[in-house]
C-alpha cells in the first residue's frame, strides 16, 4: 500500500475499479483496512473492502468490487493526509516486509508496490533510500539495479538514489557489466533473443576522448562494455546521452544503460508520468512499481491518476511466474 499520508490508497482503489485488474489478476492489498475504507470517500468509491488473513489466500473468491486487504491494523485512522509520519514509513516497510515474505514462500506471485516517502522512511527507524533498497536486503540480493519501462523506451540504473557526486565514485567496470548483464538476461527472459543495449557517457559528449571530464568513460565504462561484448552481449558505448535517449526511443535500442539516477528517469518522465514503471531486476521475486511518489501535495483530493500503478500491475502479472 506504499505511504498511506500519500496517494497510495486512493490509486489503489481507482485502479481496483477497473474489471480488466481482476480479468488478468487476483489482487490482493497488503496495507490496513480502515485507510482504504478513509480513502473510498476521497474517490467517491463503491468498492466494499473486506479484511482477510494470510491463511485464506488461496480462499478468497476474488471478484470485481470486492478489494480484499491482508490487514496489518499499524496505523491510527485518523493518521494526517498529505504529511511526513514516522508511523506511516514505519507502516510502508512493514507492508513491504510482509509481501516479500509471501513472495519468497510462493503464496503470492509478484509484488507491485505503492509509493512510499523515503523521509518518513526514514523518520519510521528504516535506513534505506527506497523500496529497491528494502527488497535487495530483505532478499539478500547482491546484483539488482532498477529497471524503468514507458512506451518505446527501457532504461537500467548503474546507480539510483545517491548523490551525482557519490554516484560517479560508485561506478566502475564490474558494476557496469553487471548491469549489462542484468539488461540482457531481463530481456532474452523477456523474449528478445538478442537484446540491443546502448551505455551511456557519464560526461558530456561521453567525453568526446578525454575533451571532458577526467577520463571516466575509459576508467569506469569501456572495460565493463567490452568484458559484456566478450560473452557475447549485443552492448555498444558509452555514447552520448543527450541524443542517446531519442535513438532509443526511435526504436535503435531494446535498452539504455544509464549510470545515474536523473540520467535516466528525465528521459522516462518525460514520456508521461502516467506511463512509466519501475522494475527491479535481479530479484529472486517480481516486484513491479508506480514511477511517481506520494504526492503529498494533492493526497486526500481524489485527483491523483492511477494509470502508472495500473500499468504497473499489467507489467507484474507479464513477469509472474505462470500457472495453470
Amino acid at each position: 500500500m506504499g505511504d498511506a499520508a500519500g496517494v497510495g490508497p486512493e490509486i489503489i482503489l481507482k485502479s481496483l475499479a477497473e474489471s480488466e485488474m481482476y480479468e488478468i489478476s487476483n489482487p490482493l492489498v497488503i496495507g490496513d483496512r480502515k485507510i482504504l475504507e478513509r480513502a473510498k470517500s476521497f474517490v467517491d468509491s463503491g468498492l466494499v473492502i473486506e479484511a482477510v488473513k494470510a491463511d485464506q489466500l488461496n480462499e478468497i473468491p476474488y471478484k470485481h468490487g470486492v478489494v480484499h486487504c491482508l490487514d496489518l491494523d499499524l496505523l491510527p485512522e485518523d493518521l494526517p493526509i498529505g504529511q511526513v509520519s514516522p508511523a506511516a514509513g514505519d507502516a510502508a516497510f512493514q507492508y513491504l516486509a510482509k509481501a516479500i515474505e509471501m513472495a519468497k514462500e510462493n503464496s503470492i506471485d509478484a509484488i507491485c508496490t505503492a509509493p512510499l516517502n523515503k523521509e518518513a522512511l526514514q523518520k519510521g527507524g528504516h535506513m534505506y533510500p527506497g523500496h529497491t533498497e528494502i527488497l535487495a536486503d530483505l532478499t539478500n540480493t547482491k546484483d539488482y539495479s532498477m529497471m524503468l519501462s514507458a512506451p518505446n523506451l527501457r532504461v537500467i540504473h548503474v546507480t539510483t538514489h545517491v548523490g551525482i557526486i557519490d554516484a560517479v565514485k560508485m561506478i566502475n567496470p564490474e558494476r557496469v557489466y553487471h548491469v549489462l548483464k542484468l539488461a540482457h538476461d531481463t530481456l532474452k527472459k523477456a523474449g528478445i533473443e538478442s537484446p540491443k543495449i546502448a551505455v551511456c557517457g557519464i560526461n558530456p559528449h561521453a567525453g568526446e576522448n578525454g575533451l571532458f571530464g577526467y577520463g571516466e568513460e575509459e576508467e569506469k565504462v569501456i572495460p565493463g562494455v567490452e568484458k559484456a561484448q566478450a560473452e557475447g552481449i549485443n552492448a555498444v558505448g558509452p555514447l552520448p546521452a543527450d541524443t542517446l535517449f531519442f535513438r532509443a526511443v526511435r526504436g535503435d535500442f531494446d535498452i539504455v544503460v544509464a549510470m545515474y539516477h536523473d540520467q535516466g528517469h528525465g528521459p522516462v518522465k518525460v514520456l508521461g508520468l502516467d506511463a512509466g514503471v519501475n522494475i527491479t531486476v535481479g530479484l529472486p521475486i517480481i516486484r513491479t512499481s508506480v514511477d511517481h511518489g506520494t504526492a503529498f501535495d494533492i493526497a486526500g483530493k481524489g485527483i491523483a491518476d492511477e494509470k502508472s500503478l495500473m500499468e504497473a500491475m499489467r507489467q507484474a502479472v507479464e513477469l509472474a511466474p505462470k500457472k495453470k
